[in-house]
């Protein structure tokens, strides 16, 4: 059993509440929002992954902090699970880990590579584990895929091309380019991740893309150079018409995969 707190009840932070809520071996012992209608359960953000838990109520006896630090400081918190705004996931991080805990961080890692790579320098001077919460590894479908790979089940990959588009999710957040990065960071990173997972570091990347709504990159597409697969693209943006919804092929095609990523990913965290 690990006791869990949640800092950030938006979206991300009310889907992950929903899944530990689901699992015999989590406990939430404390939840963080700047937002007193959240913390009491008034006010409710939506969920937009269909076939996923939506969220749980917060029993009387999970602490409520409004300021971060203290849910880090409360002793029974072993997890801390950041749910925030990219831009602060490098101050929450690094302060948990300073206090010992284990760190679940939302995608992206940081808002820049620097920040990035701070939080794995951290990492590796802490006592805790840290993890990001980059699901596609971990879906059933994704996770399938992988091992085929590995296996050469079907020969050798010739030709993979990954594809998630969608239209463009409104708010506040992710209108500013400045603090979420465009699609290029919030969206795209997911099948740069997986790319990476399954075949290695590329030996180079071309990308083109085009900003419309963020200041950013709001939709791409990326070519990796592999020596031994001979063409790997990917596609992703948040630059379709209004009501398009989100295209991932294999979540379409793979009903499987509708299971959110923090009941597997918990698992190889308790395990490690």
């Amino acid at each position: 059993m690990v006791n869990v707190g949640i800092i950030g009840l938006g979206m991300m932070g009310v889907t992950h509440l929903g899944i530990y809520a689901t699992r015999p071996d989590a406990r939430i012992v404390a939840v963080c929002d700047k937002d007193p209608a959240r913390l009491s359960g008034k006010s409710a953000v939506s969920v937009n992954i269909e076939g996923i838990p939506k969220g749980s109520t917060i029993s009387n006896d999970v602490k409520k902090y409004e300021d971060a630090a203290d849910l880090i400081a409360d002793p029974n918190v072993q997890l801390v699970d950041i749910c925030l705004p990219t831009p602060l996931h490098l101050k929450f991080a690094k302060s948990a880990l300073s206090a010992g805990k284990h760190v679940m961080i939302e995608k992206p890692l940081g808002r820049t590579s620097a920040e990035a790579f701070e939080i794995v320098d951290a990492a590796d001077a802490a006592s805790g584990i840290a993890m990001p919460a980059m699901c596609m590894r971990f879906w059933p479908g994704w996770d399938w895929l992988k091992q085929v790979i590995n296996q050469r089940k079907y020969g050798a990959v010739l030709s993979a091309h990954l594809r998630r588009v969608t239209s463009h999710p409104g708010g506040s957040f992710y209108s500013d380019g400045k603090a979420c990065g465009g699609a290029l960071l919030d969206l795209h990173v997911h099948d740069a991740d997986f790319i990476q997972y399954c075949f290695g570091m590329p030996k180079a990347v071309f990308s083109r893309g085009y900003s419309k709504i963020t200041g950013q990159i709001d939709h791409i597409i990326t070519q990796y150079i592999f020596d031994d697969v001979p063409m790997v693209t990917a596609e992703g943006g948040w630059a379709m018409a209004n009501g398009f919804g989100l295209e991932i092929p294999a979540y379409k095609y793979c009903p499987e995969s509708r299971i959110y990523e923090s009941s597997i990913a918990l698992d190889r965290l308790l395990n490690l």
